[in-house]
């Protein structure tokens, strides 16, 4: 079972910045070929960092208002939050290395 929790525009703010631990936004889009390389490294991040970071991923053409509130200009996308605020951003296509990187910086 994935530890990464779909979401859409309705839940993003209890889901995301009202959360005490830090959360990864995953955009992502069905028709993204470049998504579908890099959710097996999404999945292994939830996993992996599952007790101290909750991920969550949110389809684009579902998710107007967040995308938009997020700034998401190109999928995939991610937006690291903390408190609420996002603290690190990424757009395109992702290594599993490079994410833990990105993640790392932050839990």
């Amino acid at each position: 079972m994935s530890k990464v929790i779909e979401i859409e525009d309705s839940q993003f703010k209890s889901a995301v910045i009202e959360e005490n631990q830090p959360v990864l936004a995953y955009f992502w889009a069905q028709w993204c070929g470049p998504c579908r390389l890099v959710s097996p490294s999404i999945s292994w991040i939830a996993e992996t960092y599952s007790d101290r970071l909750k991920v969550v991923k949110l389809e684009v053409d579902a998710s107007p208002e967040s995308v938009s509130q997020c700034k998401v200009e190109g999928v995939p996308a991610l937006r690291l939050f903390k408190q609420g605020e996002v603290v690190k951003s990424h757009e395109g296509a992702i290594g599993k290395d490079k994410l833990k990187e990105f993640v790392e910086a932050v839990v």
